[in-house]
Order: C-alpha cells, then structure tokens, then sequence
C-alpha cells in the first residue's frame, strides 16, 4: 500500500513539473490561500458546533434539574401524606388487628372519624390521587374508597416488593390504573401513569395487618415532562428500572423523527449509564444526529433522559459555512486570474530567455538577449550573455586545439619514423657490443633501449604500476653509470598491488628529483611503497639523501599546489631552481586533473636524514579491484 501511494504521489509530481512556471505559480497561490482558508473555516465552525451543541446540552440540563426538584417536592409530599395518615391508622389499629367482628357503633366511628379524615387529607393535596388501606384481617369491613381488603392487590406484582421491603418506602411506576373493586379478570384498566408509594402496615411490631398505598399521576409527578407545552426539537421520557418508558402520548417528537421506544432504549443501553449518575451522548439514526442528556432518580431508581436532534443545529451552520466557503472561492477565483495575468506580465523575460536557450539548442550562438535590469531575470540574462560569449571562445578554441592536433599527428608520425631509426641503431650498437663481450655496455643500451621505448609509445594516460617501476629500474641503472654505482633501488610493494592504475611518467619525475636533489658523496636508497588506507592508493618515494630544511619543505609544497608547468629543484646553496623533466608540479596537477583536488603529492623531509613524497591515488587494481 505504501508503495503503491509513493507511485502516484510520483506521478502527480511528474505531471505538475511538465506544466509551465506561470501555471505551477497560480496552482501555488490557490494552494497557499485556500487550503488555509478551508482549514480555518472548517475549525471554526467546528467550534461553534461545539457551542451550539453545550448550549442545548446546558438547557437540557438545566431543564432536568427543574424536574428533579418538582420529583422531589412530590416525592416529599406523597411521603407527607403518608406520614399523616399513619397516626390516623393507628386510631384504627385495634380495628385492623382484631380477633372478631365489630359492633355496628365501632363501624360507625370509624367510617365517619377516620376515614373522612383521610379523604380529607387526600382532597387538601390535590396532586395526590388516592389514599387507600389495604386490610388483611377478616374480621373487618370494606369501607369504599379507603378501607380495602388485602386480598384485592395481592396477586399484583409490586405486592411481593412490599412485603419483602418491610417497613422501607417502596415506589412503584405503573402504566395503567385498575379499578381494585372488581375482580382481576372483569376489571377496566384505565391508561393511567401512575407513581405509587406503599408501606407496610404493622400491629404490634412485626404482625402484618395491611397495606398503605399513596398515589400521584406521572401527570402530576413530572409536570415538565407531561406538560401540555411541549417543545417541537426534543422530549422528555422516564425509564424505570424494568426498561419501561414513560412519556407524554401528546408529544409527537418521538415518532416525527422515527425514534421508536425500542431504539432509544437501545441506544441508552449502549453508553451503560453508573447508577447515580449524569451525562450526556450523542447518536445518530438514519442519518439524524440527536443528542441525549439523563439523570438518575435516587429512590425511584430510574432515568430521566431529554432527547434533542441536532439536525437544525448541523444544517444552519452548513449553509453558513457553505455561503462563506463559497465566497472565498469565488474571490480566490478573481484572485487567481489577476495573479494569472500579472504573472504572464512578469514573466515575459523569462518566455524570451528560454526562447534564447532554444536558439542555442538549435545551435544559434550569433545573437544577443534583449534583457536589461536588475532582478533575478535581469541576472540570469547577464550570466547567460557571459556562457554564449565563453562558448563561443570555447568553440574557437576548440577549432584552433583541432588544427594542433592535426599538426601534432604528423609530428607523432614522424617522431615514429625517427624512433625506429635509433631502435635499429641501438640494437645493432648492442649486437657489436655484445660480440666485443662489452656485457655493461651492452646492458645500458638495453635499459636506455626500454627507456626510449616506455617515453616516445604514449598509447594511454594510465599503465600497471608493476610498468612503471620497471622504467624506473631503467633510469636507475643508466643513472648508475653516471654516478657509480652510488644508488640503490628497493621496491617494497605486495604483488596484488602491481596491477593498480597509474599516470604514466607519475613516479620517474619524483625518483628523478631524488637522484638531482638528494645524491650526496655518500651512497643513496630510494625505497618506494605502496600500502592501501581505505579506498586510497598510497605510493611513497623515501631516500636516505641530503633532506631539506622546514622552511624548503614548506615552500616545496606551496609550489607543487600552484598552477605551473615547471619542476621545483634546489640547488647547494638551498634555493628553490629550475628542472628539465614533467616535474613535481606537473604530476601534482595531472594527478587533481585526472583524479580530484583530494588527491596529489604530500612532501616530508629532515635535512640531513630522508626526504619522502607520498602520491595519493584511488586505489582501482585493473586485474578486478574497486575505485
């Protein structure tokens, strides 16, 4: 995948280099301006999505905690009235816990002293449903709407709760509202949400005789919720503990939006809210993002989520976002074209010099640029003036090196022809000494036979290096002639390093300047070595000679670096004189020519002891080696 991705990042960047500079400049431009223009529109109104979406959860919020403080007012007045009915129950406790069958008096009394108390107190808490006993002595009598037998509800599911719950508080959400006077089977459910609260009723402690039951409308007991004034963007809803919801039937904004009960149940169970917890999540269905925001209900043990879409909130800020986006496009669109044109203005130097360039191309070098000024295009008009000037000195050069070169051909030819004249003398010089038994004689006019030879065939720039020291064993033994037999050569080199390549005539100009410059009255070595650092042929010339101070070591080495065409000698007195062969500058500098500036001649010497020149080549072996 990744190369497959560098592959076309590759060929986009191949196909924008083959377009013009002025169309490169204007792609450069609506990068640079709209890229930031597009990142800085789509972070801010990001941002104010953000906002937009903690402004609508804050309201949510805030509209929640009103309705945990009107859950908690009826909570605490359901609790109240069941607190006050208790002491009007114990009045009657003696009835409910009784072991026969009361007078009519004693039914009298109760019905017209207790029980119209707490119908009185159910009728002074008008958010209050109903106030009811549930009997379990069979010695008593039903007395309707507050006194009931047990035996009624008992078959109900929240009736087990009860009993379990002891003397606790139980709340119990219900959908519908039966009528408990007639039997389970025939009795009319009436949709009614309902929120009931039952204690259990017990005389003495610990004997059960009957149940107390207070209940308020989910009209009543959530009001903002229930409420008629509804808001057209959002809902309300309670879940209780068995996933049951609960919400106002007259808000439509459910089912508009295709919110089944079955998916927000889903989508509350995903965010697996903590039990006395609070937050927000946000979910999208079909398409639509809403948001939701929940409460938990400590003693009901339930939820209270408001569901919000945020379809509108998208929408406005899109279209305004669009809108502006837009218009930065169309003023980038003015933009770019004005830039187009100034551009084509600006350039127009530039379209003539490579007008220019094609002309030499073509080989028209007999002209000259119209371009004057300063600035970048005026600079590279005036450098390439200068290059059609130095190419055409370099084209008369080249005609003139060609009428040498032809004239040199005829020289070498006739050098040929006069070199085989003196081989053929020499050789016949050697025969006659030979038959004279002149043996010494006759080995120098070998050696200054191979001299002539290696001098005057000058096939190639390079040789083996195992042939140049067989030239300098040459030039060693004539020189020996002259001087004795006062020098000797020692080569200390290892055999794989014969085949590396060399300048030809690189090493005789050095050992040369050793026997001018270094042979004293005393007898003289000359050691050459060769040894490798790295990728770097390193070839030294040591003599045991008369050395050089510090201060002509120094101004040797100043002169091998300078651009000259003679050899660097001294003479006794110690002053820099004149030589007749290549010399040291020359294969200084056929040495950088041929290889680089970091390769050439290193000189060391101690007067009176040794002088060595070090040569540095790269090291490429021509039987199979490495440059």
């Amino acid at each position: 995948m990744l190369r497959y991705w560098k592959s076309k990042l590759g060929r986009g960047m191949f196909r924008l280099e083959q377009l013009t500079l002025q169309k490169r400049l204007v792609i450069a431009y609506i990068l640079i301006m709209l890229l930031p223009s597009l990142l800085i529109s789509l972070y801010i109104f990001r941002g104010l999505t953000g906002n937009a979406i903690q402004e609508i959860q804050k309201n949510n919020e805030y509209a929640l905690e009103i309705e945990q403080i009107h859950i908690k007012n009826n909570m605490e007045t359901m609790k109240r009235a069941a607190q006050m009915a208790t002491p009007l129950v114990g009045d009657v406790r003696d009835y409910l816990s009784r072991s026969n069958e009361p007078t009519v008096q004693e039914l009298i009394d109760v019905d017209r002293i207790n029980m119209e108390d707490i119908v009185r107190l159910q009728y002074n808490n008008p958010d209050i449903e109903l106030i009811r006993i549930y009997m379990s002595n069979p010695y008593t009598f039903e007395m309707w709407p507050v006194f009931l037998y047990e035996k009624r509800i008992q078959k109900d599911t929240w009736y087990a709760q009860v009993m379990n719950a002891g003397m606790k508080d139980v709340w119990v959400f219900s959908r519908s509202d039966r009528e408990v006077l007639q039997s389970r089977l025939s009795g009319e459910e009436v949709i009614r949400p309902k929120v009931s609260l039952f204690q259990e009723i017990q005389h003495p402690f610990g004997s059960h005789v009957g149940v107390l039951e207070v209940d308020m409308l989910l009209t009543h007991f959530f009001p903002n919720t229930f409420s008629a004034l509804q808001e057209d963007q959002s809902q309300m809803v309670v879940l209780d503990r068995k996933g049951h919801m609960f919400r106002h039937p007259a808000n439509g904004f459910l089912d508009r939006s295709g919110l089944t009960e079955d998916i927000l149940r889903q989508q509350f169970a995903l965010i697996e809210p903590a039990p006395d917890s609070k937050g927000s999540f946000e979910f999208i269905i079909e398409g639509v993002p809403f948001l939701g925001v929940y409460s938990y209900i400590d003693l009901l043990d339930a939820y209270m989520l408001k569901v919000s879409t945020l379809e509108p909130v998208y929408e406005g800020i899109n279209k305004t976002r669009n809108r502006i986006i837009l218009a930065n496009v169309i003023l980038l669109a003015i933009l770019t074209l004005s830039t187009y044109f100034l551009n084509s203005i600006i350039l127009k130097k530039l379209h003539v010099l490579t007008d220019s360039m094609k002309k030499v191309r073509q080989g028209d070098f007999g002209f000259d640029i119209d371009i004057r000024g300063g600035g970048e295009v005026g600079e590279l008009a005036h450098h390439f003036r200068k290059m059609l000037r130095k190419i055409n000195e370099l084209i008369a050069d080249a005609v003139n090196k060609q009428a040498a070169s032809k004239e040199a051909e005829l020289v070498t030819l006739k050098n040929q022809i006069d070199s085989h004249f003196l081989y053929n003398t020499l050789e016949n010089i050697k025969m006659m000494a030979e038959i004279n038994d002149q043996r010494d004689v006759s080995d120098a006019l070998t050696s200054l036979g191979s001299m002539m030879r290696y001098n005057m065939r000058w096939n190639s720039e390079y040789v083996r290096l195992r042939d140049e020291l067989n030239h300098i064993g040459n030039y060693i033994n004539i020189a020996n002639i002259r001087f004795d037999d006062k020098m000797k050569l020692v080569t200390d080199i290892p055999s794989g390093f014969m085949d590396q390549e060399l300048l030809k005539m690189s090493l005789q100009p050095v050992v040369e300047n050793s026997v001018k410059h270094g042979l004293g009255d005393k007898e003289m070595t000359i050691v050459i070595r060769a040894e490798l650092d790295g990728n770097t042929m390193l070839i030294s010339i040591t003599d045991d000679g008369e050395g050089m101070t510090q201060e002509q070591v120094y101004e040797l080495s100043r002169r091998i670096q300078q651009v000259e065409r003679t050899s660097i000698v001294w003479d006794s007195q110690g002053h820099p004189g004149q030589g007749n062969g290549i010399g040291l500058v020359n294969v200084n500098s056929r040495i950088q020519m041929h290889f680089g500036k970091e390769y050439g001649l290193q000189v060391e010497s101690e007067q009176g002891r040794y002088t060595r020149i070090t040569i540095r080549i790269p090291y490429f072996n021509l039987s199979g080696g490495i440059s």
